[in-house]
């Protein structure tokens, strides 16, 4: 009967990592603070790893015969789109994470919505704009507050609430400028919950609390009174529930190996589907990391056992 491989072999097979970080999105700078602590972790575990601040097409071919395996730490378009990992695939370098279709989903809010919808989960009512789907505000019949975001950005970049036409006219406007398609998204009062997937696990949910109307950028990477509840208070059987759906939006997406799904649950105890995340962040601060660490897995293991799926 043969052996089962040490940690200390299985660290070999990976040979020469590449952590991807940076890239060109408005998450650059999150991402540069994912990429550095994800090669201080695998570094610390005794793998061969050099963090690589990527931007184009051509930096990313130079890592063809130099590197024998990628972890990708790219955050927001062009790194967590698809484009990326299509270009992985097609230089025959494994990486951690979905591969390329499966990303371009994610990443798309509207059109992952909709591939949601037809699989009967729950997400909140919608309106989108694109340049050839204008909005028609005289008919505009979501309620108000209502959600507005570009469609393919993260972080809640460009994301606002509007109270009114007024608002929405301007919201529109600011989500706009970093995306030509916006989504219109109805608002659900309630509380805010994440909960991330590992090799096809839930973890732990996360319960959001912040000051701001909702979870915005200055909420997730500023304020200093946002709060992250892990156990996040819901009994086991409603926690089990909504993560048994969280579970069935990423498969439905065709993810993989890790992601987080973030969903608000309204007064009356519905699970609302929000967004999906294909490379959530990955600080010790983060909140995959935070949910592992509540089921026993340090922040180290979870990148290691991340890369492992490489194999």
């Amino acid at each position: 009967m043969q052996e089962k491989p040490s940690e200390t072999q299985i660290i070999k097979q990976y040979g020469h990592v590449a952590v991807l970080m940076g890239g060109k999105a408005a998450e650059r700078e999150i991402s540069l603070k994912s990429g550095r602590a994800v090669c201080q972790a695998l570094i610390s575990k005794g793998v061969d790893a050099k963090a690589v601040d990527v931007k184009s097409l051509k930096d990313l071919q130079a890592l063809s015969g130099k590197y024998d395996r990628v972890f990708v730490a790219l955050h927001g378009r062009w790194g967590e789109d698809g484009v990326v990992q299509a270009i992985l695939q097609d230089i025959g370098l494994p990486f951690t994470g979905s591969e390329m279709a499966a990303c371009a989903l994610g990443m798309d809010k509207l059109r992952c919505k909709w591939l949601w919808m037809g699989a009967g989960l729950p997400t909140p009512k919608f309106q989108w704009i694109t340049p050839n789907h204008p909005i028609d505000y005289d008919n505009f019949d979501i309620p108000f507050p209502v959600m507005v975001k570009p469609s393919h950005e993260g972080s809640s970049i460009g994301i606002s609430k509007a109270n009114d036409i007024a608002q929405l006219k301007q919201s529109v406007i600011d989500a706009q400028k970093y995306d030509s398609e916006v989504l219109i998204e109805q608002w659900i009062s309630g509380e805010e919950y994440t909960c991330g997937i590992l090799d096809g696990m839930p973890l732990p949910m996360i319960k959001l609390q912040t000051s701001h109307d909702f979870y915005d950028y200055e909420a997730k990477y500023q304020s200093n009174d946002t709060q992250y509840l892990c156990p996040c208070g819901l009994n086991e059987e409603t926690e089990k529930s909504i993560q048994a759906i969280a579970l069935k939006a990423f498969n439905t997406v065709g993810l993989k190996d890790w992601g987080r799904v973030d969903f608000m649950v309204d007064e009356q105890g519905q699970a609302w589907l929000i967004e999906i995340n294909t490379i959530p962040g990955m600080t010790d601060h983060s909140l995959v990391p935070m949910a592992a660490q509540q089921h026993g897995i340090e922040f180290s293991d979870l990148v290691l056992r991340i890369l492992k799926t490489t194999l």
